[in-house]
């Protein structure tokens, strides 16, 4: 068996056409969605993110702020841009790049947010959204793992996922999604005693903890869907995921590339969530 690929780039470019078109109705309704980046440091990495979400807001007819800041900006600064960013009835999305500098108290932070613009999901107020199944802004990584599962029409009734990685940022509300559909979820992490016993028993895996060459071959069921959400580096240099992508592939059903997989829809949920509080505003 060779699994067949599930191609991030494509489906982003699908949804940023949809994304495009509703964006355009609310600007014929004299509304422009409106989102605002804040860069602080110069981070080489963090600077390609922004550059990238930049470039999505002009690709689907969206407005954006770009700030950048030097890393020697205070806590109180950041903080008070973030309240004015909070009260500018042009931008309904605020983003701010993670890691901040050590001095700074990102999650302070992300808590200065207002909810209604956190398009991130990173906010107390949209993890506990998640967790009782309201509405919210849901964390663009996990959001744009879902939105590639429904792609192939996955039904994740009563099948057994498991999430390796219990970050705020994916692996728990990855794991909380995957409950909300009905899944029956295992998660797991460092401490976790036989991991491959675990996983050989999952319909679905996702990988996320940063961790190259973690999810192999022999630890995945035939036919099983493998989301790979780790960013790596080989001795090359090239980047990878988690998921020795190779070996896996000859295993498993479905798997997402490193490269071109999960990486993708990540922006690409970040759009729909900006858009998506443009609407409500409007």
């Amino acid at each position: 068996m060779t699994a067949q690929i599930i191609d991030g780039l494509a489906l982003s470019r699908r949804i940023r056409s949809e994304i495009a078109t509703r964006v355009q109705a609310l600007k014929d309704r004299g509304c422009t969605p409106g989102l605002a980046v804040i860069l602080v440091g110069d981070d080489p990495a963090s600077a390609v993110y922004v550059r990238n979400k930049v470039k999505a807001c002009a690709e689907t007819g969206m407005h954006s702020v770009l700030e950048t800041w030097p890393a020697g900006m205070t806590e109180s600064e950041l903080l008070a841009r973030v309240q004015a960013l909070n009260e500018d009835p042009s931008i309904h999305g605020i983003l701010v790049q993670l890691p901040l500098p050590g001095h700074i108290h990102a999650q302070r932070v992300i808590e200065a947010i207002a909810p209604a613009k956190d398009v991130d999901g990173f906010h107390v107020a949209s993890a506990g959204a998640l967790m009782t199944g309201l509405s919210g802004f849901w964390p663009c990584t996990p959001y744009g793992c879902m939105k590639m599962l429904e792609s192939i029409g996955y039904d994740l009734r009563g099948k057994h996922a498991v999430v390796i990685g219990r970050s705020n940022i994916v692996g728990k509300p990855m794991a909380m999604m995957l409950l909300q559909q009905n899944a029956t979820v295992t998660i797991c992490h460092s401490a976790t005693a036989d991991l491959k016993a675990i996983t050989l028993q999952a319909d679905v895996i996702v990988a996320a903890v940063g961790k190259r060459q973690l999810v192999t071959a022999d630890m995945v069921k035939p036919g099983a869907v493998v989301l790979d959400v780790g960013m790596n580096r080989d001795e090359q240099g090239k980047l990878c995921g988690d998921v020795d992508f190779a070996g896996v592939k000859e295993v498993a059903g479905w798997i997402t590339p490193v490269p071109g997989g999960v990486g993708p829809m990540t922006i690409t949920m970040l759009m729909l969530n900006t858009l998506e509080s443009a609407e409500r505003e409007a």
